[in-house]
């Protein structure tokens, strides 16, 4: 069960691996109404939020565990913090199954860190078929990016930080593919003050938890449109959903297009390099800033591994 002190378990482990990230004080986003911060996962050991759910993780594995070897299903970033936390513990051989659309610079980052990486299907839900049949054949041990209630407990630690850098955050943005980082969030935020808002941010791509939400139903896959967003597509986690009415106050669909200006927004105002998934907070505030009913907000910037090509595009008219 995930609970407060889990996520307390979880940033004990993982203290010494990362970075106490920034929280940011936005001018740009600010107004006479709100003020803006932003928390900057863009920043992170391996340029995302994911490094903590995966030591988190690899950190608490049994002997048994950690001889069989592991195996994750990544669109980048969670392989990356997989790979990242093998090498540290050296005794834990690790396989990422990424799909063959993944940005190349993220690709490299796991293979930099000694994982092995497979590159198999056209999206998150056919990577993730294939790399169930590794596990059945041999044995591997799988660490589920967003429903591991370690991991889950890693990404809490976010919470923590928010609220310890600025006790008066009453609303947290927060992106949502699979759920995992909302989760573990809400559930800190929540323990430290009963009456925050935790709001989630899909891309209308593929808003899949919203779908899950209203339907009532478990939603492991979900059909994507094209999206710049490779981090935020494909089904969600069973915790995350089974958990999801507790954790989740609210979510914010923002369009594809709002989500490369915000990317472009960071980049060019706020001086923060993030990729588009890590960027959806700042559209829901570009999008519709009036909607968003809180005085002090804080936005998880997820992840900074922007692919240099759409860096290059997105800057094209500068």
């Amino acid at each position: 069960m995930i609970t407060y002190e889990s996520v307390l378990a979880a940033n004990r482990r993982i203290e010494r691996g990362i970075f106490k990230t920034p929280l940011e004080h936005s001018m740009y986003l600010s107004n006479d109404k709100i003020e803006v911060y932003l928390k900057l996962e863009a920043q992170q050991k391996l340029k995302s939020f994911k490094i903590r759910g995966a030591l988190s993780k690899m950190t608490n594995l049994t002997e048994e565990e950690k001889r069989r070897g592991v195996i994750t299903v990544s669109s980048g970033n969670h392989g990356g913090g997989v790979s990242y936390a093998s090498s540290i513990m050296k005794d834990v051989k690790a396989t990422v199954v990424v799909p063959e659309s993944t940005p190349e610079s993220k690709v490299e980052k796991i293979r930099y860190y000694g994982a092995t990486v497979i590159q198999k299907g056209e999206n998150y839900d056919a990577a993730n078929a294939y790399a169930k049949g590794l596990i059945e054949k041999e044995g591997l041990t799988y660490i589920d990016a967003c429903s591991d209630e370690d991991v889950i407990s890693g990404q809490g630690t976010m919470g923590l930080e928010i609220l310890a850098s600025n006790p008066d955050i009453d609303t947290i943005l927060v992106p949502i593919g699979g759920g995992g980082m909302i989760t573990g969030i809400s559930i800190a935020a929540k323990a430290i003050r009963p009456d925050i808002k935790i709001i989630g941010v899909q891309t209308e791509a593929c808003p899949a938890m919203v779908a899950a939400m209203k339907d009532e139903m478990f939603y492991e896959e979900y059909p994507t449109d094209p999206s710049i967003c490779d981090a935020l597509v494909g089904g969600v986690g069973r915790i995350p959903y089974e958990m999801s009415k507790g954790a989740i106050d609210e979510i914010i669909i923002v369009s594809e297009k709002a989500i490369k200006e915000a990317t472009k927004h960071l980049l060019i105002k706020e001086k923060v390099v993030s990729e588009p998934s890590g960027a959806v907070g700042v559209a829901a505030l570009m999008e519709g800033a009036d909607k968003i009913k809180g005085r002090e907000i804080a936005v998880v910037i997820s992840g900074g591994n922007l692919d240099e090509k759409l860096m290059k595009k997105l800057l094209e008219i500068y």
